[in-house]
């Protein structure tokens, strides 16, 4: 099997030499679309094998088997001219009215081709066809490649707003624990992290076909942006869905929060609100007025309160900065320990967003229907030996094990949960009084602080003195040097 890391290091490489392609955020925007016909090119083989009548939404010439399978086939200014004038053009124009026709023709509603040498596009078509997704080792290498261009990805900005640690999301899934018959719902999905793992749990209970029949529809997901999406199709259809069209390129906030009907509620919301973003003037006004912001993570929480059925489960990533917040923020809380049983939260530790963002975060899980009695804090540590977490030693869904053991049953009110070194209760009176601030630190490992001031004062005169003498030196011999 192919490394990872060499395959993509030999397509950026390569990509590197085209003019077209000057940053990482557009060489991961080419490659996804590549990389989503390939996918699908070979779920169609697979396809054709196992059904007498299949037939491709796709007209034979756009297929990629068709003009990229071939090693030495169309390339240079040949190969440009069909992408950029008959490939993209077509696909953004595909017709046909079922699913997978429209599924097709918005994946590449905003598709661009940036490489301007078709010689090396080739090369890179070259390289991709050298991976089966057919195999099951190249599959789970697809879900590799991504997270290895995404980290990559951090000189181009923003990419921390759609990536998620693998553990995190994992621990979120297996702790709300979706059940077969139950509407799964991830409102800001980028790549699909938290969906597939939720489809990866939900097949575990899967016992007959009409279960497996019922994964393929028990999901949705919306994204707004445009490369986000398509890797979230290309992930979708590599873990066996099917048509995952039930994931919408859209702005899931810019739909008024009362057009949300009943019918669209669902049992299970599991995500990661982009935070620290701030949405387009108006957006604010799809809002109640006493909830109105441009803070992302607080307009998703609202409406996260909204889309949950009675007895509805959720479970999200949330910075630091709702949790303290006044304001808006304040009036948020108070309706969701109000509307909900905000039963548990996770603080993490700072650097699990590293290197996007240095911003702490927390796991929120709530229900629902009840109001909050109290609220269960659980502060994980970093693993023995560790200060931080980096690209090169992530979070680990090992590391979760004590809170999983911790964790009890939310049907008997978590009546096993005790108090520990990492864990603690908070009564609804204490938080109130707080003027629900939910910033709240651990009892069982109290901060010092920032110390005495009696014994500060002292000490940040010593330092002055001798900043002072330092620079007094450094003076003194900068004179006799200019004056040899």
């Amino acid at each position: 099997m192919p490394n990872v890391s060499n395959v993509v290091k030999s397509i950026q490489d390569i990509m590197r030499k085209d003019a077209g392609t000057y940053g990482d955020a557009q060489r991961l925007e080419q490659l996804g679309w590549m990389f989503f016909l390939k996918i699908f090119d070979d779920r169609e083989q697979e396809m054709a094998l196992l059904r007498d009548a299949y037939k491709s939404p796709l007209p034979q010439h756009l297929r990629w088997s068709a003009w990229a399978k071939d090693e030495e086939g169309i390339t240079g200014d040949d190969l440009l001219d069909f992408v950029n004038n008959t490939l993209l053009p077509k696909l953004k124009a595909l017709t046909g009215g079922d699913r997978m026709h429209t599924l097709i023709r918005t994946t590449f509603e905003d598709a661009h081709n940036f490489m301007k040498n078709g010689t090396l596009m080739r090369q890179v078509i070259n390289k991709i066809n050298g991976l089966d997704f057919n195999a099951s080792d190249d599959r789970h290498m697809f879900g590799d490649i991504y997270e290895k261009l995404l980290k990559d990805l951090q000189s181009a900005g923003n990419a921390g707003e759609f990536y998620t640690p693998r553990a995190v999301t994992q621990f979120i899934v297996e702790q709300v624990n979706p059940r077969l018959g139950e509407a799964v719902l991830d409102p800001a999905c980028g790549t699909g992290g938290f969906l597939v793992c939720a489809i990866e749990h939900l097949r575990k209970q899967a016992r007959t076909e009409a279960d497996a029949r019922a994964i393929q529809e028990c999901f949705a997901g919306i994204e707004k942006k445009h490369l986000p999406h398509v890797l979230c199709m290309t992930n979708l259809l590599l873990h066996g869905i099917d048509v995952p069209s039930n994931v919408r390129h859209d702005n899931t906030l810019a739909r008024p929060l009362r057009d949300w009907s009943p019918k669209e509620r669902v049992d299970v919301i599991v995500t990661n609100p982009p935070f620290g973003g701030m949405e387009e003037d108006g957006i604010e006004s799809n809002f109640p007025s006493e909830f109105r912001t441009r803070e992302t993570a607080d307009l998703f929480l609202v409406l996260l309160m909204k889309l949950l059925k009675p007895g509805g489960r959720a479970g999200l990533v949330l910075p630091d900065g709702t949790l303290f917040g006044e304001g808006v923020k304040t009036r948020i809380k108070e309706a969701l320990l109000t509307d909900c049983n905000l039963h548990t939260i996770v603080r993490l530790p700072n650097g699990v967003f590293n290197p996007y963002t240095g911003i702490r975060t927390n796991l929120l899980f709530f229900t629902k229907g009840p109001k909050t009695g109290h609220v269960w804090y659980y502060e994980h540590p970093y693993p023995p030996g560790a200060k931080s977490y980096n690209k090169g030693k992530p979070i680990r869904i090992e590391e979760f094990a004590p809170e999983k053991a911790w964790w009890g049953d939310e049907a008997d009110g978590f009546k096993a949960r005790v108090e520990n070194e990492f864990a603690w209760r908070v009564p609804i009176e204490q938080i109130k009084a707080g003027n629900f601030n939910l910033d709240l630190k651990n009892p069982h490992n109290p901060d010092e602080g920032p110390g005495d001031v009696d014994h500060l004062l002292p000490e940040y005169e010593k330092l002055l003195a001798q900043i002072a003498e330092t620079r007094g030196k450094l003076k003194a011999q900068l004179m006799e040097a200019l004056t040899r």
